[in-house]
């Protein structure tokens, strides 16, 4: 199997986004896959997923970080730093990835940037899945993003603003179609659900009216070990492999792979 590029992205913060990115990712290596994160969030949240407060700050501070190579348009393999977890390796971000968007604008094909600093890499055959975090934002970098990547997930909230702002997200992606026509929505996952309160019935049957969109059967309940991995710069299923979520997440994570076998077929 080709390399395949999924982003993680969705318009409306707290969505859980950047976690199921995490943990997916640890979960394919778990399936025997090689992974490659790439952060492309400003908070930092997908590396510090994976590394101590202080390496982080240690790569946002540096010019070894995605920042400085989409502004250079530089190769992203002499950007990858190595996790602690075998076959899964990162990308980390910089807060000033909140300025990319000026740094884009006067480039030529903007929009392709990231699709081109990360040919090489994709080429190469050397990792079986590169997983993206997109910022909660539609613009120029995230349109970036979605032009690089194959498929994109939507992490979705459990909540009544959860739903909020998924029309403009389809819009937006129906704009990137535009320039970038394969780009496929892998689907949408359900997250902090509490399955005691009628609202996450009520998000699922609004969800399952969507025309054309696929809702994965996995969703990711609240649960408190979560936190604490977060605290201790760890994936859950490598914080705690016998709690709910890291089941979950696994669960997630082969229903993705199955999906992908699917399609390519």
């Amino acid at each position: 199997m080709k390399t395949q590029v999924i982003c993680f992205a969705n318009n409306k913060g707290g969505s859980g986004k950047s976690t199921t990115c995490a943990n997916v990712g640890y979960g394919l290596t778990q399936l025997g896959k090689k992974v490659l994160l790439i952060d492309g969030d400003m908070q930092l949240n997908l590396s510090l997923s994976f590394f101590s407060e202080d390496e982080v700050l240690g790569f946002a501070q540096s010019e070894d970080n995605l920042y400085y190579a989409i502004k250079n348009q530089k190769d992203l393999k002499d950007y990858i730093v190595h996790t602690s977890y075998e076959n899964l390796d990162m990308i980390p971000s910089s807060t000033l990835m909140s300025s990319i968007e000026f740094e884009l604008f006067t480039k030529w094909q903007r929009e392709f940037i990231l699709k081109r600093c990360l040919s090489s890499i994709r080429e190469s055959g050397e990792y079986d899945y590169i997983l993206i975090d997109a910022p909660p934002t539609l613009g120029g970098w995230v349109m970036n993003i979605l032009c690089a990547s194959d498929c994109v997930m939507i992490p979705v909230e459990a909540t009544p603003w959860g739903l909020f702002g998924l029309g403009n997200m389809f819009e937006f992606l129906e704009e990137v179609r535009q320039i970038a026509p394969d780009l496929e929505v892998l689907g949408i996952v359900v997250t902090k659900v509490d399955t005691r309160k009628n609202y996450f019935k009520q998000t699922i049957d609004s969800l399952h009216e969507l025309e054309a969109v696929n809702v994965f059967e996995t969703f990711i309940r609240v649960d408190s070990s979560v936190e604490w991995s977060q605290d201790n710069n760890m994936p859950i299923m490598a914080y705690r492999k016998s709690c709910r979520s890291a089941q979950e997440y696994m669960a997630l994570t082969e229903e993705i792979v199955n999906r992908k076998q699917d399609t390519n077929e």
